[in-house]
């Protein structure tokens, strides 16, 4: 019983918020909206529409009277002089969300089924590029902030590029606060003395952070072609020679590289993560490049043309994801751009929860911010159905979160409504059939591995695991989205490195160590919330839904308890310092 009230009050709550959520949008981008007549028709019908309903939904829970079939209330409009009970609204948006939610998921999922065909059915191999007459000039570029642990092994790697040391210059863009600066500073001065091109740029500010680090080093060289490293990563000597001979193409925009892993066997969350990138530019990124539609620059391991930067605003600060944004914007200006899948570029895998959990909670607010400034550029371009559709899906992937934890919260009321009304039984089969298309991910990951050669089968359970940690992360982006609207939460913050490698590294002995984030508390009521719903969905006997709320409820415990038995690792770790003998 308790269940079934939380239930509901946890949708009617969700319904304000549906409701609202459109109305705070509107207010934010009113500016935008009243400039265009078109758009502020919509707006202004919207605003309509949201209001009756929420008038709806007031009268119907008030006026009540007694009655063996529940509260009662007069429909708000004369014309429909039906009443409308609270639960009767309930039901009817339980069921509507649920059949909503489970389109949409999918729709996700057949476009993941799309680029697995895709990939499975392309040449895999690389475009040979025309022999070059000459070496163009290129710049190297490395953003650093407090990487004292990977910055100089970074800066050792690409200071080996194959390529006429008169024709290549390396700029280390450093906003490092902390002893990162001497560690570079030395770095620097070696490799000078060696006859290698490199300096050490230092801002007074960190104004735009990544982006505004990026800009300064765009203005501080002329090169035409600039090559982009994080300080995680050590490209390999031959990068520049099978990059650039591929810009014989004048409208190439920039050349993105696959991503390698370091220390993808460190552990399971390392293994897990190097599956999750592999299916990335093994599947994603290989398919949208060879089907002629948009992907993204990954801010890292590639080449970008300065004239297309340029052309397309260069680099802003507006988005968490600058590299994503620039990559529509260069597109939207009718540049193109090339996936390298051969050439690979190893980096440092996050090996603590929270520091993956600030990586991803980044990556999935760029991505979301990027889909509110971009989506409506996309669709007035000049370009077909299918490019706008696909661009679509790949701003919005990190959606996928949040409409599974509306599913997870509207379960209870499905289960509920579905014992009520027996005839709903059918409709509930046909979302269990939807549901299905859940498996899209599972098969894009292994299929990722069979194109790799990495011994497929083996990895099956793990594979089937990430399923659940992605379900443990959508907490992630729902916070992501909760900051969007709200206008709240830190505008940058970077991903901690150790420069840990191999298995007998420890990690706990580092500096940049994160604390206990309080969004756990979100994880804790996903996963009561998740055990709740499965214990009423087999009491029920509605085994398909207790099936894959078991896999929220495991991928809530496994990033929460992950995080918290981390933290009381580091906790161990100084204590055992602080009281070991001088």
């Amino acid at each position: 019983m308790i269940l079934v009230v939380a239930a509901e009050l946890g949708i009617f709550g969700g319904l304000l918020w549906l409701m609202l959520a459109p109305l705070i949008v509107i207010w934010r981008q009113r500016a935008q909206i009243v400039a265009k007549p078109r758009i502020a028709a919509v707006a202004a019908a919207v605003i309509v529409l949201l209001t009756v309903a929420f008038l709806i939904i007031i009268r119907g829970s008030g006026n009540r009277v007694a009655s063996g079939n529940g509260a009662h209330g007069a429909c708000l409009l004369p014309y429909f002089p039906v009443e409308v009970s609270m639960s009767s609204l309930l039901f009817v948006f339980a069921i509507l969300l649920y059949v909503l939610v489970l389109i949409i998921l999918f729709a996700f999922g057949i476009n993941f089924f799309y680029l697995a065909v895709v990939t499975a059915r392309t040449n895999h191999s690389d475009p040979t590029p025309p022999p070059m007459a000459s070496k163009p000039f290129v710049s190297v570029q490395l953003p650093i902030f407090n990487e004292l642990y990977v910055a100089e092994r970074l800066i050792d790697s690409v200071s080996r590029f194959d390529w006429d040391p008169d024709k290549l210059e390396i700029l280390v863009l450093d906003d490092s606060a902390d002893e990162t600066r001497d560690i570079v500073a030395r770095a620097v001065e070696r490799l000078k003395q060696q006859g290698v091109n490199i300096r050490h740029i230092q801002r007074t500010d960190r104004a735009g952070y990544k982006a505004g680090a990026l800009a300064a080093g765009m203005a501080l060289s002329q090169a035409p072609f600039i090559a982009y490293f994080d300080a995680d990563f050590v490209p390999p000597r031959d990068f520049l020679l099978k990059t650039i001979p591929h810009f014989a193409d004048d409208k190439l925009a920039f050349i993105q590289t696959r991503w390698g892993h370091i220390n993808r066997d460190y552990s399971l969350l390392t293994f897990l993560q190097g599956l999750a990138i592999d299916a990335h530019f093994v599947v994603e990124q290989f398919a949208r490049s060879r089907a002629g539609h948009w992907f993204n620059f990954n801010g890292t391991a590639g080449v970008w043309r300065r004239e297309a930067i340029k052309d397309a605003g260069g680099w802003k600060q507006d988005t968490l994801t600058e590299d994503l944004d620039l990559s529509y914007r260069a597109f939207l200006k009718g540049w193109t751009a090339l996936y390298l899948r051969d050439v690979v570029t190893p980096a440092e895998l996050p090996v603590t929860f929270s520091a993956y959990q600030r990586q991803q909670h980044r990556w999935a607010k760029g991505s979301l911010e990027c889909a509110r400034k971009l989506l409506p550029q996309v669709w007035s371009a000049p370009i077909g159905l299918s490019r706008k559709l696909e661009a679509t899906f790949h701003l919005t992937g990190y959606s996928i979160h949040l409409f599974m934890f509306v599913l997870l919260l509207v379960y209870p009321a499905v289960i509920l409504y579905s014992q009520q009304f027996p005839g709903l039984l059918t409709l509930y089969g046909v979302g269990a059939l939807l549901s299905l298309s859940g498996l899209a991910p599972t098969m894009y990951f292994t299929l990722a591995q069979r194109e790799l050669g990495n011994g497929w089968l083996r990895k099956i359970p793990a594979i089937l695991f990430i399923m659940a940690l992605g379900a443990g992360m959508m907490t992630n982006t729902v916070r992501a989205a909760w900051e969007i609207v709200t206008g709240r939460g830190a505008s940058f913050e970077r991903t901690p490195k150790f420069g840990v490698a191999n298995n007998n590294e420890a990690w706990v002995n580092k500096k940049y160590q994160l604390r206990l984030d309080f969004w756990i508390v979100l994880e804790f009521f996903v996963a009561g919330w998740s055990l709740l719903t499965m214990i009423y969905a087999c009491r029920t006997s509605n085994w398909v839904t207790a099936l894959y709320v078991g896999i929220f409820f495991v991928g809530a415990v496994f990033v929460s308890g992950l995080s918290i038995a981390q933290n009381l690792q580091v906790r161990h770790h100084r204590k055992k310092t602080l009281v070991a003998p001088a």
